[in-house]
């Protein structure tokens, strides 16, 4: 491709300014085109953090439609995944005029199974409410009339209910060629749209599921392609390393015994007594369940494998749980031909009974029964193993310490990967995520974003509140907030670090609006979907919305929307995140230093992702407020700061009412 070419399409009299109202030449956009298009060229890696209004999606896309080969799109989030496939590529194709298939591809349980859909209209008791009766009613009309059979597609059922989880199927669920539905499965229908689009889009999670299933030997997921462009790459590691771990749920476990019943009554009911079989599955489940009691006490509710409370009793009841397991293996074997229930009913249990006997080994004792077919395969990776505790049941998990050399050779050869966000590097220095990743050789570049921050924005920094860890400090916080939610025109974003610190801020809050008058409606994550919310707060235009992880990254509420984001504390991950914790183990093994190669890279990304939350257009501006003062006191603070955008900076609160003034002033004034 010419590069004449490149910038006459990014040109103000280009095709992208002629389909795309308010569209400017941006100098960073350009250049990032033609640093992705040099990569396609050399069929290279190129890590690319561009900020906040680069347009970054243009400048990826357009070297990806005219270079003429097979293009993989994954994107860190389903609702980008969404925007990119029906609203960013088919406005392209029509300002560059060019021929080009796109296709969307997600994971199989966001897609109606006709087999499992007619399982459940069949089975009265299967549903829960009036709700989901009505539910069923829309996603039976949706699967006759859709074309993709995508749950995104039909607004009356939410995302979100429960009741898709019983008409979508699973890897081990799926009945394959053996399904009746098989001509109509909308599955295998995006999977051979995908197989012959120019264009797949796809996110993470489908991208890192791929990866480990060809770890396994399974390459039926995704197409071949010769480019992959990860937007949103910040993610990967995180994405990685859920995916290239395991886990088995206490649900999944009881799933199984209601599977083997229901499938052994239907179709082999001489062949045994399937609701004992059944029973035993469960009640081992329950007992493995009430084994790990005494984490609910813990912080976080999670205890690795070696600090496992009444390691023994957990032992003892994960051995009954196998012994029980291969019972049911053996008397599904002799019956699993009879029908496709029974087969992925064998299929369900010989899965979970592999995953629960790696996540044993090894034992207490440092025996590992998994060390010889290890060695053959060549896997060598160290991991961590969990349990997890919750309301709802209790989860064994296992990840690896480093996903690096896993994906650093998914690459083939000559396949060009692009790899763009707003937050990969650490005040430029991006070798914390190639080290994640395992991609040392990677070029990478990086291009301010357009913005004007110095004038737009303003950093505050309370010199007056204590440290977060001090009694007292969430109230004092709210006591710094109140004045500044008075000040501010607009909408305000509390970014909290705890779920906790969540619903002790919100209940502050409610307390001080109360006292003090303050018309304003207060919003709090856990109150309804993250959707939802989100919505409701743009609507309202001068909300509160308090929320945590979910919320740091991924919201878009340009203009007054959003006037102050306020964050209580610097986003250090918790001390109770088991792979986080082995990895702070393994550094200091080697006599590496955990705190400046873990926990400041990630509270330093984490931190720029909240505050990218605030500006996001030429016409924005607010206040960003950091409550943490070790942001300024500690030595590190300054690597944390310089991170952020170019904002005015000071910790003086009258200063900070002065800007909300004097700007919403100018603004009446306009």
């Amino acid at each position: 491709m010419l590069l004449q070419e490149l910038d006459a399409i990014f040109a103000q009299d280009g095709p992208i300014a002629a389909a795309v109202p308010g569209y400017y030449p941006r100098q960073a956009q350009l250049e990032l085109a033609r640093a992705i298009n040099e990569a396609i060229s050399d069929g290279s890696t190129l890590i690319a953090e561009a900020g906040t209004g680069t347009g970054k999606t243009w400048a990826y896309l357009v070297p990806a439609f005219l270079s003429g080969v097979k293009v993989l799109v994954s994107t860190g989030t389903r609702t980008l995944q969404d925007q990119l496939y029906r609203r960013d590529l088919p406005r392209l194709r029509k300002a560059l005029a060019l021929p080009v298939t796109t296709a969307l591809l997600k994971g199989r349980g966001n897609y109606v199974c006709h087999y499992h859909l007619e399982r459940l209209q069949g089975d009265d008791r299967a549903l829960k409410s009036r709700a989901e009766i009505a539910q069923l009613r829309h996603i039976s009309v949706f699967a006759q009339q859709s074309r993709s059979g995508d749950k995104a597609e039909l607004a009356e059922v939410p995302e979100e209910a429960d009741i898709w989880n019983r008409v979508v199927s699973t890897r081990d669920n799926c009945l394959g060629q053996d399904c009746p539905n098989v001509r109509d499965c909308f599955v295998l229908k995006a999977r051979r749209e995908a197989q012959e689009a120019d264009i797949v889009v796809v996110n993470h999670a489908l991208f890192m599921a791929d990866l480990a299933l060809r770890e396994e030997g399974i390459t039926d997921l995704l197409p071949e392609v010769q480019l992959v462009v990860f937007d949103e790459a910040h993610q990967l590691p995180d994405v990685a390393t859920r995916f290239l771990g395991s886990s088995v749920s206490s649900h999944q476990l009881l799933d199984l015994a209601r599977a083997v019943e229901a499938a052994g009554l239907a179709h082999a009911r001489e062949a045994g007594n399937w609701t004992e079989q059944g029973q035993k599955i469960e009640h081992a489940a329950r007992e493995l369940r009430l084994s790990t009691a005494a984490i609910d006490r813990l912080p976080g509710k999670k205890a690795t494998f070696e600090t496992l409370p009444d390691a023994q009793v957990f032992d003892t009841a994960l051995e009954r749980l196998l012994e029980v397991l291969d019972e049911c293996i053996q008397r599904l074997g002799i019956v699993a031909e009879k029908h496709p229930d029974l087969g992925a009913a064998s299929k369900t249990c010989l899965d979970l009974r592999a995953r629960l006997f790696r996540w044993s080994q090894p034992d207490r004792a440092g025996r590992n029964a998994l060390a010889q077919s290890d060695a053959a395969e060549g896997v060598d990776e160290v991991s961590v193993r969990w349990v997890e505790s919750s309301t709802h049941g209790m989860r064994l998990h296992s990840a690896p310490l480093s996903v690096a050399r896993i994906f650093s050779r998914f690459r083939r050869p000559e396949q060009a990967w692009v790899m763009t966000s707003a937050t990969l590097s650490i005040n430029g220095d991006f070798g914390y995520f190639q080290r994640q990743l395992g991609l040392h050789d990677a070029q990478t570049s990086r291009w301010e974003s357009p913005f004007d921050y110095a004038s737009q924005g303003v950093l505050f920094v309370p010199s007056a509140l204590p440290l977060p860890n001090q009694p007292q400090f969430n109230e004092k916080f709210v006591d710094m907030l109140v004045p500044l939610i008075k000040a501010s025109p607009g909408g305000v974003l509390v970014l909290c670090t705890t779920l906790r610190a969540v619903d002790r801020i919100a209940e502050l809050l409610e307390a001080r609006f109360e006292e003090a008058g303050i018309d304003r409606l207060l919003f709090r994550q856990g109150d309804t979907s993250r959707r939802i919310l989100l919505d409701r707060f743009r609507d309202a235009r001068n909300g509160v919305l308090v929320g945590s992880a979910s919320f740091w990254e991924g919201i878009d509420v340009p203009g007054d929307a959003l006037t102050l984001v306020a964050i209580d504390k610097l986003p250090f991950a918790p001390p109770d995140d088991p792979v986080l914790e082995a990895r702070l183990n393994e550094s200091r093994r080697r006599g590496g230093n955990p705190f400046m190669e873990f926990q400041l890279p990630e509270a330093a990304i984490t931190l720029k992702q909240g505050a990218g939350r605030l500006i996001r257009s030429e016409g924005d501006w607010g206040v960003l407020m950091v409550a943490d003062s070790r942001m300024v006191d500690k030595p590190y603070g300054k690597l944390l700061w310089r991170g952020l955008p170019p904002f005015a900076r000071t910790r003086d609160l009258a200063q900070v009412v002065k800007f909300f003034k004097q700007r919403g002033a100018a603004k009446a004034g306009n």
